[in-house]
């Protein structure tokens, strides 16, 4: 059973929501949070699984809440929620350690989906729209980061695990990369868990941050 935690300032999108997740056989909804300090208590007394967090809320907002349940460790998975061409909070939050976001209007059959997906620890979900919003940043000038966590990696990865995180960053699943390289499907996982931990990185979004950091992937191309 997926246990989840929405935030959201929204009381009727809390509900809608709800009544969506509680009605799936594998997914509960532990509990909710009107703004992001109220997320980061419930967080802490619920131990959820998944917490939709909405970016823009009152008082704490939706990147500080993920910044401090993530934190604080506990292997809760954040999947943000917020409404396309955005401002730089979105980009922030994945660079925190969110593992992905939702658009606040995509059909209430992509929420349940979403949730199940980084459950499972799959992230990025909708990995084509999430490489437009990242590479949409790092054109601006806002992924430059001095110190950032995925660039001090960077250096250490071998010729095909660079080849590895290019392909990631550009959104392809573990077999489309052993496609492309022509390889086994387990020896396109090994690669890729090799470059997380070389990185820093706890899933596929961060990888996606570091590796527009560090040029390895540059925008429109």
């Amino acid at each position: 059973m997926i246990s989840v935690l929405i935030a959201d300032d929204q009381t009727m999108v809390r509900q809608s929501f709800r009544a969506v997740l509680d009605a799936q056989d594998d997914i509960r909804v532990a509990g909710e949070a009107a703004d992001g300090a109220e997320a980061v208590t419930r967080c802490a007394e619920l131990s959820p699984d998944v917490v939709l967090m909405d970016v823009r809320m009152p008082g704490v907002d939706g990147l500080e809440a993920t910044r401090r349940i993530l934190g604080a460790g506990g292997g809760v998975r954040v999947l943000m929620l917020t409404t396309f061409d955005i401002d730089e909070y979105v980009y922030g939050a994945l660079r925190a350690g969110a593992s992905g976001f939702l658009l606040k209007d995509a059909p209430l059959d992509d929420l349940v989906v979403a949730v199940r997906v980084v459950a499972a620890g799959n992230a990025l979900f909708a990995p084509s729209v999430t490489r437009r919003l990242i590479g949409e940043f790092a054109v601006r000038g806002l992924a430059a980061e001095p110190g950032s966590r995925g660039r001090a990696g960077i250096a250490d990865l071998t010729e095909r695990e660079t080849e590895v995180l290019r392909l990631v960053a550009k959104g392809l699943s573990n077999t489309e990369i052993a496609e492309t390289l022509v390889i086994a499907e387990q020896t396109a996982k090994t690669h890729v868990s090799r470059v997380f931990a070389k990185l820093g990185a706890r899933d596929r979004a961060q990888a996606v941050v570091a590796a527009y950091e560090a040029g390895i992937v540059v925008p429109g191309r």
